[in-house]
């Protein structure tokens, strides 16, 4: 199994409109592997420009707000490059695309890191921001998986939300659940 490095993606269009997306980025040589789904603004943007910024953040607000509807995190402009970063991010990597491997479901885009930077301490690790994490995973595949392993997961997750969430956590967890519940609602 490869090397994924959960991530945040800043990619733009030719009119420079910023998207935000979260996406595992994929280790492979000395670079990494964006692999958006088809069909995917991500994967539109990195036909137009190139470049994606890698944006590392343990503000899990973010993965699950892009999953919600919840899209618009502040920006910052990096000098010298097309795409900005998160505002949030703690280091971010400057990724510009070297080659593509076309696939019906999900292209894969060669990256090298052209620039790395860090913007602030990773403090570190929090078994609620985790929890988040994988619910967000979760949620991004409500029609790939069986309800019950859904329902499983999420009973075992909620206990690290229970025991060590701080706000951030929780509201995060709760924008997720909303989705869930939507979901298996039929909405």
């Amino acid at each position: 199994m490869p090397y994924i490095r959960e991530t945040i993606i800043t990619t733009i269009d030719r009119g420079g409109k910023v998207h935000i997306a979260p996406i595992g980025i994929i280790a492979e040589r000395d670079g990494w592997v964006i692999a958006p789904f088809r069909p995917s603004v991500t994967l539109d943007n990195l036909g137009e420009v190139p470049f994606a910024i890698a944006n590392y953040t343990d503000d899990v607000r973010i993965f699950a707000g892009c999953l919600t509807g919840r899209k618009d995190w502040p920006t910052v402009p990096l000098d010298g490059f097309p795409v900005p970063r998160l505002a949030a991010a703690l280091a971010h990597s400057v990724l510009q695309v070297e080659s593509v491997s076309d696939d019906s479901v999900r292209p894969r885009h060669f990256c090298c890191v052209v620039k790395e930077e860090m913007h602030a301490p990773f403090t570190g690790f929090n078994r609620a921001k985790a929890a988040v994490l994988e619910l967000a995973i979760l949620v991004s595949r409500l029609s790939m998986l069986p309800r019950e392993k859904i329902e499983a997961e999420i009973a075992y997750l909620s206990i690290a939300i229970e025991k060590t969430a701080s706000p951030d956590e929780r509201e995060a967890w709760g924008w997720l659940m909303e989705k869930v519940e939507g979901y298996f609602a039929g909405g």
